[in-house]
């Protein structure tokens, strides 16, 4: 009989160290699935950091190569402008017709520009180009305008004191063209 009740003990020990050791390998699996969570998104943070990385050491060596642009200093700064009309099938314009305003042609670091100023106003800012000795300038409404609008300007004609060229707009479905002669400030 000693030995049944030394039996049934050992057994209900057995049985209760077993049951522990599944609670135990329960909680082992839980943290072991936390565990692998917080590598997973460990890892998700070095690869967002190593990309970081790789974007900045990319912004740095293209800093060095990028030109900053500007105007040639017989071309920048303030001209007075004197704009004719000399040919339209626009309503708009009338051959004949003549603006005067100054003209200023400033630089950001990333790209050339030419204001046109009226009376103290902003009347357009063009993006331009210097190329083979010719300004090239450029106007254009965006897509959601009510007048699909173009302009154009090409001044060919360059001195220290004069610019001349030519202004193309185009309107929806017409078309003027004018002369342009820039004189230099001497404010």
């Amino acid at each position: 009989m000693l030995k049944n009740v030394l039996f049934i003990i050992i057994t209900i020990s057995f049985l209760l160290v077993a049951c522990d050791d599944k609670k135990k390998e329960t909680e082992l699996m839980m943290r072991e699935k936390q565990l692998l969570e917080k590598e997973k998104l460990f890892a998700q943070k070095e690869s967002e950091y190593q990309s970081l990385l790789k974007m900045r050491d990319s912004i740095f060596s293209k800093k060095d190569s990028v030109k900053i642009v500007v105007w040639p200093k017989e071309i920048a700064g303030e001209w007075t402008g004197k704009v004719i009309c000399t040919e339209s099938n626009c309503t708009d314009y009338v051959v004949g017709d003549q603006r005067t305003d100054t003209w200023e042609f400033d630089s950001d670091s990333l790209q050339l520009s030419t204001k046109i100023i009226n009376n103290n106003n902003l009347v357009r800012a063009y993006s331009g180009k210097f190329e083979n000795n010719e300004i090239k300038l450029n106007y254009k409404t965006d897509s959601t305008a009510k007048k699909q609008v173009e302009m154009n300007v090409l001044l060919n004609d360059i001195s220290p004191s004069k610019i001349r060229g030519t202004r193309t707009i185009t309107i929806d479905n017409c078309m003027a063209k004018f002369s342009v002669e820039l004189i230099r400030s001497t404010k």
